[in-house]
């Protein structure tokens, strides 16, 4: 990728002790409020290693194991090589946020993710504000948002080339429309980062993804295996154009074909565009003109329209249903045995690897790896409870849409001083998926 080519920045016991429930998920505002539980009994942890031991443990001076540290000269190869394996010894971590305001010099990371559907990517943006966090004030992170995914995400592209934008964090709904936009960012040696789908591995620094793939091929051999007699499965996406969402249609043909069990008949493919009154209409129809419909994968976070739809059809029981992630309002339709499983594509971890590997890039020059991937969690109702006392969802985080609506730019200041800036984008034309 030559645009990024220089030396720039490359025991459940336990918690069943406290008096106060591990849960808190109240029906009627179908919200969560975080668990700490797991952070106050967590052990104490001893304080990183810094310079000061480092010096201290070989009595020597501070300045002789900055330099050394740091490759700089007037320190001898023995000296160097000691002070390296100390800090090996020690498991010294450098303290980047401090190198940074040492140098009076403030790193900008634009996040730009779509408002719809925030169940998903309100989760994928408290990763990154939590990830963030530990490096304030030298970071200054713009959380600005667009309709959906692929309408609306140029326009604020181009601006955040114009704006003095550091690096960024960007979901590609469609590549081919980014694609000048990515172009010019590695011309000007600003890194991108891909989370959830991708773009061409050349034109971005790394993606973080469940590996949708992955995610669907799951969903394919747990949907063979839970109709041993075969059948006909539908598939509902958001756009096939997107990446993630071909690949996961990719995953799962895969699986079904590859199980062994009875065949399956995959049909109808339908695109719902992550519309909830578009994927209650689509589902109604594919309700009415398949009769003997087996079963339903939904690849995306929009299906709650699909449920409601084929529930109002009289539909749901006679049908297997896997899902995708975890939310809210999608717990009692797991609990009450209506969807067999969900594969969890751990949005907040995604957030929170994407903001790493980009500040350390920009920090230091490190370079992640092509791509990054996390290990989707398939939930059942088996193992549902177990998730809702860890799923971190912080409710002081509005939704999306809320803080948006009505404002063209709002500023806050969220979690150790990390200032975050959300910004609305009007749908483009020249931005609509072709």
């Amino acid at each position: 990728m030559s645009g990024f080519s220089g030396t720039q920045g490359t025991s459940r016991e336990n918690r069943l002790k406290s008096n106060r429930p591990l849960r808190d998920f109240r029906a009627s505002s179908l919200r969560w409020h975080r668990m700490s539980s797991d952070a106050k009994t967590a052990p104490p942890t001893a304080p990183a290693a810094g310079i000061k031991d480092i010096a201290r443990a070989l009595g020597i001076s501070i300045g002789t194991v900055d330099r050394a540290l740091h490759d700089k000269p007037g320190v001898s190869p023995a000296t160097r090589a000691r002070v390296l394996s100390m800090a090996e010894t020690l498991a010294y971590r450098p303290n980047l946020a401090a190198r940074y305001l040492k140098s009076k010099r403030q790193l900008r990371i634009a996040v730009h993710l779509p408002r719809r559907i925030a169940s998903f990517w309100d989760s994928l943006r408290e990763g990154i504000r939590e990830s963030a966090a530990p490096f304030a004030p030298a970071l200054h992170v713009d959380f600005r948002t667009y309709p959906n995914l692929g309408e609306g995400d140029v326009p604020l592209f181009e601006e955040a080339l114009r704006d003095g934008t550091n690096g960024l964090i960007i979901a590609p709904g469609n590549p081919a429309l980014l694609a000048p936009c990515l172009r010019k960012a590695a011309r000007l040696n600003i890194p991108v980062v891909c989370v959830v789908t991708d773009a061409p591995e050349g034109l971005r620094l790394t993606s973080v993804s469940a590996d949708p793939f992955t995610v669907g091929a799951v969903a394919g051999e747990l949907m063979a295996r839970f109709l041993p007699d075969g059948g006909q499965v539908a598939f509902f996406t958001g756009w096939l154009a997107t990446q993630d969402h071909a690949e996961k249609l990719r995953g799962f043909t895969s699986s079904l074909g590859s199980t062994g069990t009875a065949h399956i008949a995959l049909d109808p493919v339908v695109e719902a565009h992550d519309d909830e009154r578009e994927g209650h209409r689509r589902t109604l129809s594919v309700l009415r003109a398949h009769p003997r419909l087996n079963g339903i994968y939904i690849s995306t976070v929009n299906s709650l329209s699909v449920l409601r739809a084929a529930e109002h059809e009289g539909r749901l029981s006679a049908l297997t249903v896997v899902t995708t992630d975890l939310f809210p309002e999608l717990v009692e339709w797991i609990r009450a045995g209506k969807v067999a499983a969900t594969v969890y594509q751990r949005p907040v971890s995604q957030g929170r690897l994407a903001l790493q590997a980009l500040y350390q890039f920009l920090l230091n020059g490190t370079r992640p790896p092509s791509r990054l991937r996390v290990v989707p969690h398939l939930v059942m109702r088996s193992n549902l409870d177990l998730f809702l006392e860890r799923l971190p969802v912080d409710l002081e985080i509005p939704e999306a849409g809320r803080t948006d609506r009505g404002a063209s730019r709002r500023t806050a200041t969220r979690g150790a001083g990390v200032r975050t800036t959300a910004t609305t984008a009007r749908r483009s034309r020249g931005s609509q998926r072709a």
